[in-house]
């Protein structure tokens, strides 16, 4: 499947998620560093809570710009 952008993606990737819509206990999660577009839409579209993530990338040794993973506090 291929975005536009993020918002793009959020929507497509909404269509994919619809069976998740009925869950009471669903909650979309976005991360601060570029996620809450995407989590934003998927929330609005499926009618579901959003929340954040605030989260400290983790670069690739040699490249700090590509990330391997992600650290968050508690």
């Amino acid at each position: 499947m291929i975005f536009e952008d993020r918002k793009d993606g959020g929507q497509k990737l909404a269509m994919l998620l619809e069976s998740h819509k009925s869950s009471k206990s669903t909650v979309v999660l976005g991360l601060a560093r570029g996620g809450m577009v995407l989590a934003y839409e998927i929330s609005k579209k499926l009618n579901l809570p959003l929340d954040v993530l605030v989260v400290r990338k983790i670069g690739a040794p040699f490249s700090p710009e590509f990330a391997i993973g992600a650290l968050v506090r508690g």
